[in-house]
């Protein structure tokens, strides 16, 4: 349930884009008025408009989802408050000028982000965020623990020079951007944590 809720904006994302792509006329009506009342620039058209709605709704959805997680529990993880910072910047940024290359930057950034905390953390400031999230489960020795986090840096890393690449480096339309962000995004991340549990099994069993 938890994976579902965290998945929920970009979810959001991917239905509002496909929606909109099934009829662009409408969704440019809908959409010119919502960035007219804003002050922002209004003459869309039928082609823009699918990733503007889109964009606007992935804003709008991940801030209610860390005001669901402030009621709820009172404090909202530092990661989340950055993906709000990135999705409102580059999002704004596409609404303003109705370009859809500041969106498609943001996971990438993001992604880079989460690499650059985890390997500043362990290298500068000597504490192991992936040990800290998941030393309550399973007991490694430290050497293994540095692996994994290079591993999820590596990860990270990596999907963000994907991201590039589907998005800009091989002229996809914009459609096949948005499948990948969440059915290619979601099943590499899913196949990574199945592998590490794998690889973490083997290990306890040995043990």
């Amino acid at each position: 349930m938890k994976f579902f809720f965290d998945l929920l904006p970009v979810i959001l994302f991917f239905a509002s884009f496909k929606i909109s792509e099934g009829n662009p006329q409408a969704a440019a009506e809908l959409i010119g008025p919502m960035l007219g009342a804003i002050g922002l620039d209004a003459a869309i058209s039928a082609q823009q408009a699918p990733i503007l709605v889109a964009t606007l709704v992935v804003i709008l959805a991940t801030a209610l989802q860390i005001g669901w997680v402030w009621l709820r529990h009172g404090k909202v993880d530092k990661m989340l408050w950055v993906s709000l910072v990135l999705v409102v910047f580059f999002g704004s940024l596409t609404l303003i000028f109705h370009d859809e290359t500041f969106i498609k930057w943001k996971p990438t950034v993001l992604y880079w982000v989460f690499a650059t905390v985890l390997l500043f953390s362990a290298r500068v400031l000597k504490k192991n965020l992936i040990r800290g999230m998941l030393e309550v489960q399973v007991q490694l020795p430290a050497p293994l623990w540095n692996k994994l986090n290079l591993a999820w840096v590596g990860f990270f890393a990596l999907m963000g020079v994907l991201n590039l690449l589907v998005a800009f480096a091989f002229n996809f339309p914009t459609n096949i951007w948005v499948n990948f962000k969440l059915f290619g995004g979601m099943g590499l991340m899913l196949l990574f944590v199945v592998a590490q549990g794998i690889f973490l099994a083997k290990y306890v069993e040995e043990k």
